[in-house]
């Protein structure tokens, strides 16, 4: 059976080092199908705005293109999950529907939810020190980021390094995962 990781967190809150980690530690391979690898397949004039609204649109409400860019991502995440492959995705969850979307692909599936927590004063200074993302990007999903989800497992990625939080999701994928299985109740 296919093991699916989706590491949800905002902008800076460590979810790439996170699944590079994970790939590197974890035996058997897993194949990264995240948010950015899917925001990258669009044309380049999409990464600007103005298109930049229909992706993910003001305030990181998403746009029409991002609606169905983010539904294709859960969607072929799925399918190669039946197909045998293991997937590490990050995500920011921002959306109800997406996480609704998603608690009915893999309710029933060996996927599981993996929440990144950090103070917004250290998401903010990674923020800036990173110098690849827009300012401002991590306040606005802060709110948002974890409203809609449960977890099989939550990091605090200001207290853990990545060696210990990759530490702490390969423990827990010796227990079977439970948080889409109870956001999809929750749903239902």
């Amino acid at each position: 059976m296919s093991t699916i990781i989706f590491l949800n967190g905002t902008s800076s809150s460590g979810k790439t080092s996170l699944l590079k980690a994970l790939q590197t530690r974890l035996h058997e391979p897993y194949l990264d199908m995240g948010i950015d690898k899917f925001i990258w397949m669009l044309p380049k004039r999409y990464l600007d705005r103005p298109l930049w609204d229909d992706v993910l649109g003001k305030a990181h409400q998403p746009g029409p293109v991002g609606l169905t860019l983010f539904s294709g991502m859960h969607h072929a995440i799925a399918a190669a999950a039946s197909r045998g492959n293991n997937i590490l995705a990050d995500h920011v969850f921002v959306e109800k529907a997406w996480v609704d979307e998603c608690a009915e692909l893999f309710a029933g599936t060996n996927a599981y939810l993996i929440g990144l927590t950090c103070p917004l004063n250290v998401l903010e200074q990674r923020e800036k020190e990173r110098q690849d993302r827009t300012l401002g990007q991590a306040r606005l999903q802060y709110e948002v980021i974890h409203k809609y989800t449960r977890y099989d497992l939550e990091l605090d990625t200001s207290k853990l390094t990545v060696e210990d939080c990759a530490e702490q999701v390969i423990v827990r994928l010796k227990s079977r995962p439970a948080a889409f299985r109870k956001l999809k109740v929750i749903i239902d």
